[in-house]
């Protein structure tokens, strides 16, 4: 509505309630503050698809994109994830992310869906078509809005793909549309996708909607931006509709309008249509703000719509009245959604705040039915509110209607209003008894039937209602309605509830006392129903703690299983706490006996093992020992204890018969020993597990007694140590065998362990043993396998021992190296065969020690040789000629060197000694060495170096390359340096080379004598001559070089005509030798010039003239030319040169030469010479800052025709003008060019040349350029002309400025209306005026542009603004006409800054701000304040606090008018507070009007103000009525200030408070005092004391009052016994005055004595009546059999009201008159 608007003030949800305010919002996070960036928030980087999750594409610190999902239902929980896919959206509900990418190569973009919790992707798919919006409409359903189509993907079944929904339409297909939103209602039975577009590049935005039915396949196109599904309650009953809603704006107009309708229609066929529209009045400020989103509130009824602007707008969902308009942030507003969960709704700014706003259910009622004074229809809209959705505050309207509906005889309508009270106001035992006290109409049903029908149809009963409604069913025996409430869950279970239907079914009984945790009942229907495994299971889930004991004994009895189950789940107990103690459990079953059920419980209990269950686990297997062994045999095989007694058990086991589990339980050794007699009835399998469990010392020793008791032992006791020989000790085990000489058990007990062992000492034990007992073949294989016997000990027995088989030794000796040891040994004992055998089959490797060894001990040579004919090649030939060669017998090894090398071996080793016995024995070595391919170089070379370094050089040559090192030096040291150089020549190795050319080298110089004298010379291959110059080159050899060059390539040689030969002489000369180029220049003729020339220009060589020659014998022009300008830097020579060559190219060179001298003349015409226009850049560049323009158009005439580029255009165009040949410039441009005119033009006008600029604007035209031109040539009429077809708003300001600066007010105000209609350009307007002065100008401009037809909001608010400035007469008659036409805000301002404070006022009363007008109007009151205005004012501030501080203003200013703003704000104002102020400013009796109002309202403050005023003005009538009418005061007080009073009416009045406090005894005392009988005879009655009574008669009595006494006798005739009234009478002899009251208590006495006759005589009539009658019992609610059904949801159930009971007659039952029926009683008829 307009003209009423509700401020939301942010960062104060939390106090809204008590605020007052109708809606709640507070800041939810804000994102800037998490360190996102402000960029990211923006539309389609940041999705929020619900309240839980917030996603935003952000750049970390480091540039990398992540992305930062915020969880606000966690506590605002920030993560951040590196991810690079385009967007982002996280699930409604779940921890679910959809990620999109465009796919690289590929059309389209693809979606991938991931569980972030369970770390599983959902589903991918690829859109052959580009996604330009996505969204969630369900928690596993994702729509894809792309170019074309929609798109659902249902991600609940696995490999789905999206399914094609519809195709957008309408200006939705258009792909100037934008997207914005996309929703769809619960059923997925109709779509809704939005979007915006503009017209007018952003001034106003349209909004186009498709609706979609998916069921009928047909579309409806809307216009409006934004709409929403929902299921909202419209109506009464029981369905929500299902809505859709959406705000509508037409193309073109700024109307605004919202539509809710049903379009589900599911609320049933009779249920009427709904369907409303209502205006939406936009913002002032805002005209055209439009919608960013809609969203119901289900939970409350109301529909939000949230703006681009800011505004946030709440509607009824029922009547769409607008409810509330408030800027909710001063930022643009992007995205909104809807809360579940709060019923109201979360949006984002530009800025990262994430605000939301719900209903404040307090406070809405209250505020619709108070503050929208202006809706008619506002009380019915609150109670439809607080009906249909339980909203609090309009208690008072439901009890009004109750009300009403109850006494019209609407019971069923009443009791349907007392439903929908959510408060429960209504349902109470008075509403009951009201039904209950109505009698049904003849045929009809009851209303208190009524009034439980309509409960159960829409609501759950309470549990009086509960108790009430069953009791008369369970009567009947309605087993089918008890259970169907029951299953529907409509009735509230009481202990009380569950007690009346136990009697009709057990199983309903449980199921209320579970629902009403009535615990004991619960166990007892438990056991009942024999559920006992229920028991436990219950009181573990509730914690409650019974007599399990007397239940124990009970079931004991009667169900030995089930009580068994039973104490095993009370063990068990809750979080491992039993519910009862296990002794009481053994206790109870020992009792009766029951060894097999404690057994099977202790077993159960007693499973953990616990230490403090020993006695327990003692008790269970003593019982079982002494009644059933077998079972405790049993037991003990489990070995589930360890804690019992176990000698007292172990005792127990032996007088059993149990001799094994009785030696488990003995630790001492003479129990052991004892026990050990009866070994005979052991297993062996016992005894070796048996002697797990002893020390090693007590298990050594009972083996010792086990071999010395019987021999035949001696396996058990191989099996024991083999078992426990790690405990034991192997040796000491073996020791033990040693005592019995059983080399048997010492055999067959080291064989077990001796794999697994590692002790040296046993496996030299199992040899020794196995040799004495004769197991050769295990002493073998023990020498040959194991590694960790001692090789010492070992063999130093087996020598000793002298085996008849040595292979054991040999093993142990082939193994361990004691070749030689093993050699002497059997050749000293004449085993020459084993000898053999060795060294042929067992280790052919140890051959050369046994060679060594043989020689050592003199063997013969023919053994020797013949043993190496046997191994032939087996033997190793290196070891075997070391070994040989140490002991100088190699010659012995001739014929088996022989024979190898015929068999082809080509082991170095074998070579070498051959080559070294040719050597020593002279047999034509030099052959050998040259072509045996074989043997070692090195060794043999230097084997041969003391002997014949000529033979050292072939043998190290031979090698290539290996042995260079040795080569140089063995022909260093004899001086063989031409062997030496021929090989460095052939070798042409880098490496050898600088090896030898080092200059460390003592031998260089005669190296480089003998390959530049003999090697060299003599070489004919290249590769050699090459090799060798590189050689001298990398060792920086320059003279040498160029000697050796010389004489390769001057003197006729095979290579002398080689051109690389010739450049590297040249290069090396001007390296070297400077003064030998020239001549080489001229001398040779097939080198590389211009790479030779190059290098000779540079540095460090600088050889200019050298170049220049090679340039010219080469024909390289250019390049000559090139080095006379910038090498030899003569331009003389250059110009001799060019004219000489007269070359396009040389000339060109010049030409740039010259010009980078400054020479511009000359350069242009070696430049026209050379007709190349290559740089003409660089020429215009240096002709424009030389200012030669004329040579510039001659070269620049010569430049186009070369080159076709706008840029020699325009230069040429900006030449003409600068050179002053305007006309040629026109004639120029006017034909075919291709200059820039515009950037020409502009550069000119810059440096003003504005004639030149006019005539280049004018050919374009630039009509705004063209203006500038003329304003600065002073020509303004022909300005505004130009500025006219501009039409451009920054053109049209430029004219305004230069003709208000010219005073030219005609054209300047032509030019200012055209550009006041900008509000952008608006303010500089006036700011030239002001600056200037000229303000009558000003406003005249603004008053006729007034009258433009696009006139604008800051056209009007500027002229009011001058006129508040210079014309502040003319302002308020300016406002009230334009006031709809202003910015209120900006023009308040002003007139706050020039003091217009009447003004101000009126501006903040019709923006509706009329806090701050009151504000101003109090503040600056003597030309602001108007009274009337100011109340009105006051009826619509909504703060509080102001209320207050005009009534200070009232009383400071105008006191006399106070109490007629205290009634204009009295609903609004805390009557207390303004009580209080009034007495702070002494000023109470002024607002007495005011007090006299709000009395009714019985507040103390007020009360006590009141009072305080009668009692000060002695208005003692007005004061007594004050305190029987409002007693909410402090009484006390008040009587004991007036009981002081000098008028005696005050103190009449003390009387009465005393009397009301029932201070009695003060009151009486008080009137007493005063002699005011009758008050006290008053007190005395009310106090219904009969003490008080008689005291006050008796004081009559003593102060002869006998008026008093008689007056007293009838006041208080009930508090006065008789025998004291007549006893006081006949004392004091007023008899007369007593017999009054005498007669009345004698007929009293009597009517009581006939009435209890009657009712004798009545009950023994009736008596006697019900002995002849049957005995039938008729239940308080009865099933009329003669109507065929009652209200819906009881069957044929029927309830009475009671007996229809005629006034003051006794009801049957001994009902008294004017007692009221209850529903118990019997009515007094059978039926109804």
């Amino acid at each position: 509505w307009p003209g009423k608007q509700f401020l939301v003030i942010p960062q104060r949800g939390a106090e809204d309630m008590a605020d007052g305010m109708p809606i709640s919002l507070s800041t939810t996070i804000n994102l800037a503050d998490h360190g996102i960036n402000a960029q990211a928030f923006r539309f389609g980087n940041l999705t929020m698809e619900s309240d839980k999750y917030i996603s935003v594409k952000d750049t970390g610190a480091d540039g990398a994109a992540q992305v930062v999902v915020v969880d606000m239902h966690n506590g605002n929980q920030v993560n951040r994830r590196p991810m690079k896919a385009e967007a982002t959206l996280m699930n409604l509900n779940d921890n679910i992310i959809a990620l999109k990418a465009a796919t690289e190569g590929q059309a389209g973009q693809f979606v991938q869906v991931f569980n972030l919790d369970t770390k599983e992707k959902l589903g991918v798919y690829q859109s052959p078509e580009n996604i330009v919006f996505w969204r969630w409409i369900a928690p596993r359903v994702l729509a894809l809005v792309c170019a074309q189509d929609i798109f659902h993907w249902n991600l609940e079944v696995a490999n789905s793909v999206p399914e094609k929904i519809f195709q957008r339409a309408g200006k939705l297909g258009e792909a100037g549309t934008q997207i914005i939103n996309y929703s769809a209602n619960s059923q997925m039975s109709w779509c809704l996708l939005t979007g915006i577009s503009t017209q007018d590049q952003g001034r106003t935005i349209d909004g186009n909607m498709q609706l979609y039915c998916v069921e009928r396949k047909q579309q409806q196109m809307l216009e409006g931006h934004a709409g929403c599904f929902g299921n909202v309650m419209v109506d009464d009953g029981s369905i929500p509709g299902g809505l859709f809603a959406f705000q509508e704006r037409k193309a073109g107009t700024q109307q605004t309008k919202l539509h809710i309708m049903d379009i589900l229609k599911n609320r049933g066929e009779s249920a009427p249509p709904f369907k409303v529209a209502a205006d939406i009045a936009m913002p002032p400020e805002a005209p055209t703000d439009f919608a960013v989103a809609l969203h119901f509130s289900e939970k409350h009824g109301v529909v939000y719509m949230v703006t681009k602007a800011g505004f946030l707008f709440m509607f009824d969902v029922a009547t769409g009245t607008m409810l509330v308009r408030s800027r909710v942030s001063q930022d643009t507003i992007f995205i909104s959604v809807g809360s579940t969960l709060s019923g109201g709704c979360i949006f984002v700014n530009k800025k990262g705040a994430v605000m939301s706003a719900k209903v404040n259910e307090g406070a809405i009622i209250n505020y619709t039915m108070n503050q929208l004074v202006q809706l008619p229809n506002r009380q019915e809209i609150a109670f439809t509110l607080a009906r249909r959705f339980g909203l609090p505050g309009a208690d008072e309207l439901f009890q009004r209607q109750f009300a009403q509906l109850f006494a019209s005889g609407d019971y069923k309508g009443a009791a349907t209003i007392a439903g929908q009270c959510k408060s429960g106001l209504l349902r109470t035992p008075e509403t009951i008894n009201q039904f209950k006290s109505v009698q049904a109409p003849p045929g009809q049903s009851s209303p208190i039937l009524h009034y439980f029908s309509t409960l159960l149809e829409h609501n759950k009963l309470n549990a009086l209602e509960s108790v009430e409604l069953c009791r008369p069913v369970v009567q009947q025996g309605r087993r089918e309605l008890v259970e169907k409430w029951l299953k529907e869950d409509k009735l509230e279970c009481t202990e009380e509830l569950g007690d009346i239907v136990k009697p009709m079914e057990s199983k309903f009984a449980l199921s209320i006392y579970l629902r009403a945790h009535a615990h004991q009942k619960v166990i007892a229907c438990f056991v009942e129903l024999g559920q006992i495994d229920q028991i436990v299971q219950y009181v573990k889930r509730v914690g409650y703690q019974a007599d399990y004991t007397q239940l124990l004994q009970n079931l004991v009895a009667t169900n030995p299983e089930g009580a068994t189950n039973f104490a095993k789940s009370l063990l068990e107990g809750q979080n491992g706490v039993p519910l009862i103690d296990i002794n009481q459990v053994v206790k109870v079953f020992m009792d009766q006996n029951r060894l097999q059920e404690t057994t099977s419980i202790l077993l159960d209990a007693l499973k953990a093992n616990r230490p403090d269950q020993g006695q327990l686990q003692t008790q269970l297997l003593a019982m079982n020992l002494q009644q059933a062994p077998k079972v405790a045999e049993a037991i003990l095989q489990m070995k589930m204890f360890t804690h019992y007694d176990q000698a007292y058990i172990g005792q127990l086991c032996e007088k059993a018969g149990l001799m094994q589990w009785a030696m488990e339980h003995y630790n001492d050794a003479a129990d052991l020993k004892r026990i050990m007699l009866h070994a005979h009835q052991m297993t062996p399998e016992f005894l070796i597990n048996y002697f797990s469990k002893l020390p090693p010392d007590t298990a050594l020793e009972c083996l010792t007694d086990l071999m010395r008791h019987n021999r035949q032992n001696l396996q058990v006791a191989v099996k024991v140590a083999i078992q426990y020989h790690s405990q034991i000790g192997a040796i000491k085990i073996v020791e033990m065998f040693d005592q019995f000489a059983s080399n048997e058990g010492i055999f067959y007990f080291l064989g077990a362990i001796l794999n697994t062992s590692e002790d040296p000492e046993v496996h030299f034990k199992y040899i020794v043993a196995a040799s004495r007992v004769g197991n050769m073949q295990e002493v073998e294989r023990v020498c040959r396998e194991s590694t960790v016997y001692n090789p010492v000990a070992v063999k130093d027995f087996l020598k000793d021992a002298k085996l008849p088989d040595p292979r054991p030794l040999i093993y142990v000796c082939d193994l361990h190296d004691y070749v030689e040891e093993l050699t002497d040994y059997l050749y000293k004992n004449s085993l020459m065969k084993y000898i053999e055998v060795y060294v042929v089959k067992v280790n052919p490797l140890k051959c050369p020690q046994v060679i060594g060894a043989l020689i050592d001990l003199d063997c013969s040579e023919d053994f020797i040789k013949t043993l190496l004919q046997n191994v032939r090649a087996a033997c190793p030939a290196e070891s075997l000629v070391a070994e040989v060669e140490k002991r100088n017998r190699l010659r012995v090894l001739l014929p088996w060197l022989e024979a190898r090398v015929a068999e082809g071996n080509q082991d170095p080793h074998l070579h070498n000694a051959m080559a070294k016995i040719l050597i020593d024995t002279n047999r034509d070595p030099e052959s050998f060495l040259k072509n045996n391919a074989f043997y070692d170089s090195t060794v043999v070379g230097k084997y041969c170096e003391d002997r014949d370094p000529h033979l050292a050089y072939t043998a190290y040559k031979r090698a290539w390359g290996s042995c260079d090192e040795q080569l140089v030096d063995v022909t260093n040291r004899n001086g063989l340096f031409r062997l030496q150089a021929r090989y460095l020549v052939e070798r042409q190795s880098n490496e050898l080379w600088t090896l030898v050319l080092d200059p460390e080298n003592q031998y260089r110089r005669n190296v480089i004598d003998q390959v530049v004298s003999t090697a060299l010379p003599e070489s004919t291959n290249a590769d050699e001559v090459s090799a060798t110059v590189k050689a001298f080159i990398g060792a920086d050899l320059p003279n040498e070089l160029i000697e050796l060059l010389e004489k390769i390539v001057l003197h006729n040689s095979d290579f002398s005509k080689n051109k690389n030969l010739q450049n590297l002489l040249i290069l090396t000369a001007i390296k070297a030798d400077k003064s030998r180029v020239m001549d080489y220049i001229n001398r040779l003729d097939n080198y590389d010039g211009p790479e030779i020339a190059k290098i000779a220009l540079g540095d460090p060589y600088g050889l200019f003239e050298e170049a220049f020659l090679i340039y010219k014998k080469c024909g390289q022009n250019a390049d000559a030319m090139e080095t006379l300008l910038t090498n030899i830097d003569s331009v003389e020579r250059a110009q001799e040169f060019a004219a000489r060559i007269n070359d396009k190219v040389v000339w060109y060179k010049l030409g740039k030469a010259q010009l980078g001298n400054g020479q511009i003349s000359e350069a242009v015409e070696s430049y026209l010479k050379a007709e190349d226009a290559t740089d003409y850049a660089e020429v215009i560049e240096a002709a424009e800052r030389e200012e030669a323009y004329d040579e510039l158009v001659r070269y620049l005439l010569m430049a186009r025709n070369k080159v076709k580029v706008a840029v020699i255009d325009s230069e040429l165009v900006y030449a003409y003008a600068k050179t002053e040949r305007l006309a040629e410039m026109e004639e120029f441009v006017s034909g075919t060019t291709t200059a820039n005119v515009q950037a020409v033009g502009d550069r000119l006008y810059e440096e003003k040349f504005y004639k030149a600029a006019k005539a280049l604007y004018a050919s374009i035209p630039n009509n705004g350029r063209l203006a500038s031109c003329h304003v600065q040539l002073g020509e303004y009429t022909q300005a505004v002309e130009a500025a006219k077809k501009a039409n451009n708003p920054k053109t049209w300001q430029e004219v305004s400025v230069a003709c208000i600066q010219a005073e030219q007010f005609r054209c300047a105000e032509i030019a200012g209306q055209y550009i006041i209609v900008h509000p952008d350009h608006l303010e500089d307007v006036i700011a030239q005026y002001e600056k200037l002065g000229h303000f009558e100008e000003l406003i005249q401009l603004l008053d006729s542009g007034l009258s433009n037809e696009r006139a604008h909001v800051g056209m009007y608010t500027e002229l009011a603004t001058l006129y508040a400035k210079y014309k502040s007469e003319k302002l308020m008659d300016f406002i009230k006409m334009n006031v709809q036409k202003l910015n209120i805000p900006k023009l308040t301002q002003a007139c706050e800054r020039h003091y217009l404070w009447e003004h101000a006022v009126f501006l903040y009363t019709h923006y509706d701000e009329f806090d701050q007008a009151a504000n101003t109007m109090m503040a600056h009151s003597p030309v602001a304040f108007a009274h009337d205005q100011f109340l009105m004012i006051m009826q619509k501030v909504s703060n509080m606090e102001l209320y207050y501080r005009a009534i200070d203003f009232y009383f400071a200013e105008l006191p006399m008018q106070l109490n007629s703003l205290l009634s204009t704000i009295t609903p609004k104002v805390d009557h207390a507070r303004v009580v209080q102020q009034a007495k702070k400013l002494g000023h109470l009796p002024l607002i007495l009007p005011y007090l006299k109002t709000v009395q009714q309202h019985n507040i103390a403050q007020v009360n006590e103000a009141m009072n305080e005023l009668y009692v000060d003005a002695e208005q003692y009538d007005e004061l007594r009525q004050s305190i029987e009418e409002f007693d909410n005061f402090d009484q006390i007080a008040l009587a004991q200030k007036l009981e002081k009073h000098d008028l005696i009416e005050m103190r009449r009045i003390a009387t009465l408070v005393y009397k009301k406090n029932k201070r009695y005894k003060q009151s009486i005392e008080l009137a007493k005092v005063d002699k005011m009988y009758k008050d006290c005879m008053d007190s005395a009655l009310a106090s219904g004391n009969p003490d008080l009574a008689e005291s006050l008669l008796q004081y009559f009595v003593d102060n002869d009052m006998k008026e008093c006494f008689a007056a007293c006798l009838y006041t208080c005739y009930d508090l006065i016994r008789p025998d004291v009234a007549l006893e006081h009478a006949w004392r004091k002899r007023m008899t007369d005055f007593c017999m009054p009251y005498l007669i009345q208590v004698m007929r009293e006495y009597t009517e009581r004595v006939n009435a209890l006759d009657k009712k004798t005589q009545k009950k023994e009539e009736e008596e006697e009546k019900q002995k002849s009658a049957p005995n039938d019992y008729v239940p308080d609610y009865m099933m009329p059999n003669i109507m065929p059904g009652g209200p819906m949801g009881f069957g044929n159930l029927a309830l009475t009201s009671g007996p229809a009971a005629m006034p003051q007659q006794p009801m049957m039952g001994g009902m008294m008159p004017g007692q009221q029926p209850s529903m118990m009683m019997t009515p007094t008829m059978g039926g109804f």
